[in-house]
């Protein structure tokens, strides 16, 4: 468990594919951390439910946006709502993705597009659209989710060719805005999950968590854990981080 935290309370974060999985920990997370979540993602009725254990664990109101990464039109709607929303974003989370399974079935034209689309073009024009309003917070930050897949020789494991390298243009575009960025006081960051078993803030499966031991699977509590870790390091310091497990990891 992290601790002596720096007091995050009345921030705001943008976290993409937040209606499940490691989003909804994440937004809930930084809810009871008084961070304000904007709950974005394709369905609806999941990102109400995330809405709902928000307000009714914490009273914050987490705004609800419908937004499809694989389709610009829907990006910029969503990014417009954000903007007429009149607060700063101090945090972009780019978490949404499209996964995809390795199958002796080729995959369609329309899988191999949304999932590329999803990862590379939504994650991309999602955060050039928003870099203005990051530019007016104090303490500005994008972190993406990548994957171990993004990763240089990493092993293929279950996931298909589209989805592999999809990542690794996604690990690209968060180390190129590390660098168009430098100066500008807004942070690129990314996080390396490995396959991760789902642990939320609201159920058991989130304190079991923490007493895992070596060899069993990573969680989305590593995760959110290892963005918080990278947002509250000093603001000349910009981590990549690898979260690697013997269950899952790079080469288990």
């Amino acid at each position: 468990m992290l601790e002596n935290l720096p007091d995050l309370s009345g921030r705001s974060a943008v976290i993409s594919g937040a209606g499940r999985g490691l989003g909804a920990a994440l937004a809930i997370r930084f809810a009871d951390m008084g961070i304000r979540p904007i709950l974005c993602g394709r369905g609806e009725a999941a990102l109400l439910s995330v809405r709902a254990a928000i307000s009714e664990r914490t009273g914050l109101d987490a705004p609800v946006i419908l937004l499809d990464l694989s389709d610009p039109a829907s990006i910029e709607q969503a990014a417009g709502q954000i903007e007429s929303l009149a607060i700063p974003v101090d945090l972009l989370v780019n978490n949404g993705a499209m996964w995809l399974d390795a199958s002796e079935t080729p995959a369609s034209a329309a899988q191999v597009l949304a999932t590329v689309n999803a990862a590379i073009t939504g994650t991309f024009l999602l955060t050039d659209r928003l870099l203005p309003l990051l530019g007016r917070s104090k303490a500005p930050d994008v972190v993406t989710i990548g994957s171990i897949s993004g990763l240089p020789n990493a092993p293929l494991h279950s996931a298909a060719v589209p989805f592999y390298a999809a990542k690794r243009g996604q690990t690209a575009i968060a180390e190129g805005l590390r660098q168009r960025l430098r100066g500008s006081g807004i942070r690129s960051m990314i996080v390396h999950p490995p396959y991760l078993d789902d642990a939320l803030p609201t159920d058991e499966s989130w304190d079991a968590a923490a007493t895992r031991t070596k060899g069993e699977r990573a969680t989305t509590r590593d995760v959110v854990e290892a963005v918080l870790f990278a947002i509250t390091r000093p603001r000349h310091i910009s981590l990549d981080i690898i979260l690697d497990a013997d269950e899952g990891g790079l080469f288990g």
